[in-house]
């Protein structure tokens, strides 16, 4: 992210704290880099990363299509105008309701077990999606393409599943296959689409493989897309992309208060933001960048070793440990960076918290993206139910 201590102070100062700030240049950044690496590779963002609407909008103002995993996120898409070939309906447990929105818009499904076959509506288009039953090097909680993972068929089930989806009726595209999110070792790509090609005399030429999307922000994007490339031309098929993290974490900073000091055990920092804010590191153990937002440097001053603490009564509500940091008085400002993937999409109102204000710096304009809640917008739906 490039904006700023000082534009990241003044955003602070106008809309409070917690506050989610997103950087428009590094945004479009990010979807520059893809697809640089991936050239006319077709590029479905995964919404889960990050649902804002002003967000979406941007990026389909760019030609990017959606790949949606809830009826919610099928109902993002509809409403900022997505449709056809647009639109990717995923997840291991449709229910009736999204197989019907997803016809209805002319999506593209992707089918993760054989019986859904049977569920998906007269003449659909679909892919299969293919578990390579990988050791994956990423959290338990990421990894999608582990032979214990809920997700995907078989390597030996795909050239059936694509069998009967054309016995059905359906439009076959191809292959599918996601191994996971913030995949350390690109090898494990590579791994992945060679067991890919592998089903090639099984299945024929194909029209689609969809490689997924998991890179780490750091990753080879040039190497991995050269091997994507590589398992769509052993099949004859069009490559497409779906990059969720990549495209918004780095965009996004969550900007956060001191509200004090403690030592017992450990010294902790305790700031305005927490579990509810920001879930990762207590849910898989992210760990986020963090930059101190204030200068005391002086003879006096010096640098200590931290734990920041979030205000829940949660044992687990830390947002990062062994911090170095110089001598943080209350009213302190801290930036944690890499919060623009699954930060705001996973904030909750757990303590009857609210969420936290989101913004958008394009060139010098802050544009409020989400409205701050209130506590009455928390229980508005529990009132006049009786």
């Amino acid at each position: 992210m490039s904006l700023s201590a000082d534009v990241l102070q003044t955003a602070a100062h106008t809309y409070g704290t917690p506050l989610y700030v997103y950087d428009a240049a590094e945004l479009d950044a990010a979807l520059a880099r893809v697809r640089a690496a991936f050239g006319d590779a077709r590029v479905y963002y995964a919404m889960k990363a990050n649902p804002n609407l002003s967000l979406l909008r941007r990026l389909h103002a760019q030609g990017v299509g959606f790949e949606c995993v809830s009826a919610g996120e099928l109902a993002r898409a509809a409403h900022i105008g997505a449709a056809g070939d647009r639109i990717l309906v995923n997840g291991p447990a449709k229910t009736p309701g999204e197989y019907a929105t997803g016809a209805q818009l002319g999506a593209t499904f992707i089918l993760d077990r054989e019986e859904e076959v049977a569920l998906l509506p007269p003449a659909s288009r679909a892919l299969v999606r293919v578990n390579p039953a990988l050791n994956v090097s990423t959290h338990d909680h990421l990894a999608t393409g582990a032979v214990g993972s809920k997700f995907g068929v078989t390597l030996d089930q795909a050239p059936r599943v694509l069998d009967a989806l054309r016995a059905a009726g359906h439009t076959a595209l191809g292959l599918h296959v996601h191994i996971g999110s913030a995949i350390r070792d690109a090898h494990d790509f590579t791994a992945a689409f060679h067991r890919l090609g592998e089903l090639r005399a099984h299945t024929g030429p194909l029209d689609v493989l969809d490689a997924g999307g998991g890179w780490g922000l750091g990753a080879d994007l040039h190497g991995i897309a050269r091997e994507a490339r590589a398992a769509a031309a052993t099949f004859g098929a069009q490559l497409w992309v779906e990059p969720g993290r990549y495209l918004v974490a780095q965009a996004g900073t969550l900007l956060t208060r001191v509200v004090g000091t403690k030592r017992t055990g450990r010294n902790f920092v305790l700031v305005d933001a927490g579990m509810t804010e920001l879930l990762r590191p207590m849910l898989y153990g992210a760990q986020h960048p963090v930059t101190p937002l204030w200068d005391r440097s002086g003879p006096d001053t010096q640098d200590g070793t931290w734990d920041l603490a979030g205000p829940a009564c949660e044992s687990g509500d830390l947002l990062g440990r062994d911090l170095t940091l110089p001598d943080p008085q209350p009213g302190d400002l801290l930036a944690i960076h890499e919060a623009g993937a699954y930060g705001a999409a996973m904030s909750s109102n757990y303590l009857t918290r609210a969420r936290p204000a989101e913004v958008l710096r394009d060139g010098n304009t802050w544009t409020v993206i989400r409205q701050r809640e209130t506590p009455q917008d928390i229980w508005r739906a529990e009132e006049g139910v009786e």
